[in-house]
């Protein structure tokens, strides 16, 4: 499966790509591709030293819509409109939203666009595209200890059932990670308000890489 991460070179973007290019082949891009390469060098060298195997590239973010089989957003919300603005080509593509739009004050509150979640935004912005949701709370620092076990479980929402099934597979080839289906595309205004919540947890009770695990 040919991954492409838009906005690879955040910290969530380079813990996935540490992940996936394990079992897949995965491109980092980046509005400049100088920056992609860098994180994409980064990416390989600890992977190297940890004797792991992996199939990583780096190209422009249009690069990526152009050679995956799935598009990756791990984009700010806020930066969304300009990062789908600059892209064509993205009509027909599976699409992965991990985008969780929050407010930062003396607590994180959840902070959805009027279509009511971050993953129905970007349904709306590309019609002719299968967007899905997923990964949406897993804690960024946790995709980067590439040597810890992830074991957290995924809520994948989607309304095109094909590529649900389609995400979940990827979600269940990294670590121990369990994909479960969801529900529709309209359930993600739900998965994203987690995030938030499992922050305000962390920081209230002065815990570390607090996850969701439903069994």
């Amino acid at each position: 499966m040919k991954v492409g991460i838009i906005g690879g070179t955040g910290d969530i973007g380079k813990g996935m790509a540490l992940r996936l290019s394990q079992n897949h082949e995965v491109i980092i891009g980046s509005r400049k591709e100088e920056k992609a390469s860098l994180s994409c060098d980064a990416c390989c060298q600890c992977l190297r030293e940890l004797n792991l195997p992996f199939n990583l590239t780096a190209s422009t973010n249009q690069g990526v819509v152009d050679d995956s089989d799935i598009v990756v957003f791990s984009v700010p919300s806020e930066t969304l409109q300009i990062t789908i603005d600059s892209l064509t080509g993205l009509e027909g593509k599976l699409v992965v939203s991990l985008m969780n739009p929050m407010e930062r004050g003396d607590f994180f509150k959840y902070a959805p666009p009027e279509e009511g979640s971050a993953a129905l935004q970007l349904q709306r912005m590309l019609p002719d595209s299968r967007v899905i949701a997923a990964f949406n709370n897993i804690p960024a620092k946790q995709w980067n200890q590439i040597a810890e076990i992830l074991d957290y479980s995924v809520c994948v929402c989607g309304d095109d059932e094909e590529g649900k099934k389609v995400v979940m597979e990827l979600v269940n080839s990294i670590s121990e990670l369990q994909a479960l289906n969801a529900g529709p595309l309209a359930v993600s205004a739900t998965v994203e308000a987690i995030t938030p919540l499992v922050i305000n947890i962390a920081k209230f009770n002065k815990m570390r890489d607090v996850g969701v695990y439903f069994r």
